[in-house]
């Protein structure tokens, strides 16, 4: 390509945040979501091994193979939904190109995202190799989290547009509430680290021979479900603060939403604990954890950030204590 021509292609690129790199935005936390629900369906069909190799499919094969079979393909398909997530990161990067001075938050976080790809990739045929060795496979969920909670993020920045960017509000979120959501954050991140570890001493392993951390099993169900329980009062609480202060409802909605997702995923953990870890509750359970720790980055960003949020006006300012 000509120079004339890129610089034409450049100055044709958006200069402030427009519908498609919203849309984009919610794309790239979709995807980071569903890749989650996808790799779950790998390890709860025992198909982790459904590609013995990396990064072939086997030794001689880059795609799987009918002597594979159904093991294979959903194996196989995971491993293709990467190309999916790669078209929208670059997608991503490209829609905040030529605003990558004014907006550096958008394009940080789009490259971000875009080199969590090739990282998770990595990670996954380290899994392959060590045969599913479940503190591997633990890390490569840990890693979506901190891809899914990116991701969330980026949404957020990216329905501000630049004018706004550049004007300064105080918190949406008075200092009890900021706290309280700061604790929940931290709270989710720990309930989630501790399933992973309750994940590996259970049945689910990805495959039949795949070894298990060798923890007992109800024991870590149990040390899991201590930092559930301060969840549920802490986001009780905050939505108690949410509307005795009068926050904005932009921000009461978010609280709420991490309040609705917590019920459910907590429900559901209980329900799949006692009816002995059915796969479709299981399955719903990592949806679940997706959710929930993008519900609290979103609920913590509305509340903590100190650029106007969508919709209001910048001068807007909002009870900094609760009455």
């Amino acid at each position: 390509m000509t120079l004339p021509a890129l610089s034409r292609l450049t100055g044709a690129l958006p200069r402030t945040t427009t519908p498609v790199v919203r849309r984009l935005a919610v794309a790239s936390l979709v995807s980071q979501i569903a890749i989650v629900v996808t790799g779950g369906a790998v390890r709860l069909t025992a198909s982790g091994l459904g590609c013995p190799e990396w990064p072939r499919c086997t030794a001689d094969s880059i795609v799987t193979t009918p002597e594979m079979g159904f093991h294979g393909v959903i194996e196989f398909g995971n491993r293709l939904l990467t190309f999916v997530l790669v078209v929208i990161a670059v997608a991503m990067i490209v829609s905040v190109l030529g605003m990558r001075r004014q907006r550096k938050d958008l394009f940080r976080l789009s490259i971000g995202l875009f080199l969590g790809i090739p990282a998770q990739a990595v990670i996954g045929g380290i899994t392959v190799w060590t045969d599913l060795n479940p503190w591997v496979v633990g890390l490569h969920f840990v890693v979506s989290m901190i891809l899914v909670a990116v991701a969330t993020v980026l949404v957020n920045r990216a329905r501000i547009d630049t004018d706004q960017y550049r004007t300064g509000r105080p918190p949406a979120a008075p200092p009890l509430l900021r706290q309280l959501l700061l604790t929940s954050t931290v709270l989710t991140s720990i309930t989630i680290l501790l399933g992973v570890v309750v994940t590996g001493s259970g049945p689910h392993a990805g495959d039949h021979g795949a070894a298990r951390n060798g923890l007992d099993s109800d024991l870590m169900t149990r040390l899991h479900a201590l930092p559930v329980y301060l969840l549920v009062a802490t986001v009780a609480l905050a939505v108690v603060v949410a509307y005795r202060a009068g926050v904005h409802a932009k921000l009461r909605r978010a609280v709420v939403l991490l309040a609705a997702v917590v019920l459910v995923q907590g429900a559901i953990g209980y329900v799949q604990h006692f009816l002995h870890l059915p796969i479709a509750l299981v399955a719903l359970h990592m949806l679940g954890a997706s959710l929930l720790m993008s519900a609290a980055v979103h609920a913590q960003y509305t509340g903590t950030t100190t650029r106007t949020l969508p919709g209001t006006a910048a001068a807007t300012r909002v009870p900094q204590a609760v009455s």
